[in-house]
């Protein structure tokens, strides 16, 4: 078995020892293992993070090969978290590493412990769970990270972070937004990554899903969009940009432990 000083010594060679057993003692929750959290999670094990749970309720399915990290034509059927498992430990095989198929909402929240991780990122598609997260996170002393909505883009040089309150152009941010103003505002500030990007799709009439969420459905009203867990349209996304969304989400984590650290 490879010892962890070999696996890690590039980073070691940027940020030095200190900082690297820093990184190794951290403990993060990541909610959401598909476009975005899948890649996140990857960056996370391999920048040296040593304890990582990932929740995802989702099997692998053959639409989810074109972006997703655990999904190709031999896992489809196996349960999503199981194989990112089995990846981030031929990675490292020293990090402690927990698979959860699981789904966070309400009813579920008290389960997952909050308090104990240092770290709670948000790859959430559920409007309706993605609130409550939000909220609940934000009332720990765990720091959070948010991404957005990454479907419809291309442009990656479009990808940003900013202060929730700050996103401008995402549907989703909008509607969380409406909806945390009108509930329980968030606790605290927290980062998002994001686009301002919003590309119509222009292949075939999107599948109509109503358990699926992780698109908006357009209303009426010529330019807007509307997030709706009911009636999620399925949006086109490619993988140059959910990747960069997760990396982004994994940087924030490194750099916040560094930073602390100095």
């Amino acid at each position: 078995m490879y010892r962890e000083e070999d696996i890690f010594g590039r980073s070691e060679l940027l940020v030095g020892r200190e900082q690297m057993n820093k990184i190794g003692g951290t403990r993060v929750i990541l909610f959401g293992a598909g476009g975005v959290g899948s890649w996140c999670a990857e960056s996370l094990i391999r920048s040296g993070i040593g304890h990582l749970t990932i929740v995802d309720s989702d099997s692998v399915s053959v639409s989810n090969i074109n972006r997703q990290l655990p999904a190709t034509t031999e896992t489809v059927g196996l349960v999503k978290v199981e194989v990112l498992r089995k990846r981030l430990l031929s990675i490292n095989p020293h990090a402690g590493i927990t698979a959860i198929q699981g789904v966070y909402s309400a009813e579920t929240a008290e389960s997952f412990r909050l308090n104990d991780f240092d770290y709670i990122i948000d790859a959430i598609d559920s409007l309706q769970h993605k609130t409550h997260l939000i909220v609940a996170a934000t009332r720990t002393k765990a720091m959070f990270f948010s991404s957005m909505g990454a479907a419809l883009k291309l442009d990656p040089s479009g990808i940003r972070v900013a202060e929730f309150w700050k996103v401008r152009g995402c549907p989703l941010a909008a509607a969380l937004r409406r909806r945390l103003k009108k509930n329980t505002p968030p606790a605290k500030k927290f980062l998002c990554v994001f686009s301002e990007e919003v590309l119509p799709n222009r292949g075939a009439q999107a599948e109509q899903r109503p358990e699926d969420t992780s698109g908006y459905r357009e209303p009426p009203v010529a330019g807007q969009s509307v997030w709706d867990k009911r009636k999620a349209r399925i949006n086109g996304t490619m993988v140059h940009i959910t990747a960069i969304f997760g990396f982004t989400l994994a940087g924030l984590v490194i750099r916040d432990i560094i930073n602390k650290a100095e």
